[in-house]
Order: C-alpha cells, then sequence, then structure tokens
C-alpha cells in the first residue's frame, strides 16, 4: 500500500483539528508530542485515536510508528513545517499522537492504608506535572486535582509528568469539599502542611492511610482547610528559606512517608 500524502496546508481539517487540541478545545481527547510520550501512553492501555508523523519522525521513530499500526492506529503524514508550528520545543521531535484522556476514577480510595494526594488548585501546569511524577514513584495511589487546578493532560503537565499522568489514577474537576467529604466516608485522614506546625514531618506517622493536601504556588492552602486537616506537619528549613516549591515540598513529604510505609508491617 502506498504511504499516504503528506499533507501541507495549513487549512486542511486534520491540521485545524490539532491546532485546537493544542489549544484544549476538546474535552474528551488530548495532544501527545514525540515518540517517548506516545510510548508511555500505549504502554499505559490509553486508546490513541490516530497518529501523526512528519517525514523525519517516520526516519527516527519506525519502530514506533509500526506499533501504532499493528495496534490498529490509523497514520497521517503531515509537513515537518507544519509539525514545527504546532510544536511546544525549539525541535519537533517529528511525531504527534491523539489519544483519550483516561477516565477520572475514585477506585484507587479502595486501597489498603491509601497514601492519596489532593492538589488544591495548583495552576501551573509544569508544577502539576513534576507534582504527578513526585506522587508515582512516592507509590501514592491516586490523586484529586481540585477545581482550578491546570489540565494534567495539557502538553506542559504532561511533559512535566512524563507519563505519570497516565498511569496514576486521577480524579479531577471536584470542588475541595466534596473530595474532603469522599475522604472522610473513606476515613482517611488529612494531612496539611504549615510552617508553623508543631510536629515534624519525619516525627508524623505515616503508615495508616493519609491525603495529603498541598495548596497552589501563590495562596498555599486556604487557612479554614489547613485549620481543619486531621493532622499539620512542617518541614523545618535551615536560613531565610520561608517555603518550597509545591513539587520539592511533595517529595519530601511523600518519600518520607513511603520510607515509614515500606517499615511497617
Amino acid at each position: 500500500m502506498a504511504p499516504a500524502e503528506v499533507i501541507r496546508s495549513r487549512s486542511n481539517p486534520l491540521y485545524k483539528r490539532l491546532t485546537g487540541l493544542k489549544e484544549q478545545l476538546e474535552r474528551d481527547a488530548c495532544l501527545l508530542e514525540g515518540p517517548r510520550l506516545v510510548a508511555e501512553a500505549l504502554d499505559a492501555g490509553v486508546a490513541i485515536r490516530e497518529a501523526i508523523a512528519g517525514p523525519r519522525g517516520e526516519e527516527r521513530s519506525g519502530a514506533l510508528l509500526a506499533m501504532l499500526a499493528a495496534h490498529g492506529v490509523p497514520v497521517s503524514r503531515l509537513d515537518d513545517a507544519l509539525l514545527a508550528s504546532l510544536s511546544e520545543t525549539e525541535t519537533t521531535q517529528g511525531i504527534l499522537a491523539i489519544a483519550e484522556r483516561p477516565a477520572t476514577s475514585l477506585a484507587f480510595l479502595d486501597a489498603p492504608r491509601p497514601l492519596v494526594l489532593v492538589a488544591v488548585a495548583i495552576q501551573n501546569p509544569g508544577n502539576l506535572g513534576a507534582l504527578l511524577r513526585t506522587a508515582e514513584a512516592a507509590g501514592v495511589a491516586g490523586a484529586f486535582l481540585t477545581r482550578g487546578s491546570a489540565d494534567p493532560f495539557s502538553w506542559k503537565a504532561l511533559r512535566g509528568s512524563m507519563g505519570s499522568a497516565f498511569r496514576l489514577p486521577l480524579a479531577t474537576g471536584l470542588e475541595l469539599e466534596a473530595v474532603l467529604e469522599r475522604l472522610r466516608e473513606r476515613g482517611v485522614p488529612t494531612v496539611a502542611s504549615s510552617a508553623e506546625a508543631a510536629t515534624r514531618y519525619d516525627a508524623f506517622d505515616w503508615s495508616g492511610p493519609a491525603a495529603l493536601l498541598l495548596g497552589n504556588e501563590a495562596a498555599g492552602l486556604p487557612a479554614a482547610v489547613a485549620r481543619a486537616a486531621t493532622a499539620t506537619v512542617s518541614i523545618p528549613m535551615a536560613g531565610d528559606v520561608e517555603s518550597l516549591n509545591v513539587a520539592a515540598a511533595a517529595a519530601v513529604l511523600l518519600f518520607e512517608a513511603a520510607r515509614q510505609r515500606r517499615a511497617a508491617p
């Protein structure tokens, strides 16, 4: 079979759709860029609707394109210049894919002694992606991303999470109070971080079920939420540093929780 014709016009319907996906105009699909992210999605069982490659991408990612074709994924061909116009990187990686967004699930709350992340209106997509990557690495069962958080399947967030957004169960779009109510129903205590907390993070008992609450970059956790948390912990810091980036704070707290949970019977 002859290869598909290379699309060279910006007025082509596929190019227009890709532009819309980049601008997040479709809520049930997302746009993936680069062979690594496409392969991560495929390995995670994400449904890929269509792949798009330029001539350079066909040369560099022939094995991946063959694998996609073997899974029944149609592959279209797009001029390298048009691919470059869609890319978020300085040099296009030569391959895009249209994927279905993974469905929201609360099943992770049924895990034994679940460790849960609650991202409260984390608005920076790069920070959110790094946060999800940290959460997966620390063994978090799943994450709530409350209303007002960045889209975990936007390009910047996906690059930051390096595929973790596909593998880590996520529940998105809920109001914070609804999240807290679900945690109360399942008997999962909430833990907030505060510089004024008397209990150090490494003196807190993380061995049981716990939900770590993390606020956004500018305002942090709402004061009422922090006060209402089951427990509050602090991260001691030297010098004049007042706070950590949200992903860095999450790494400190979640990996301490992971350390304790490995040691627990």
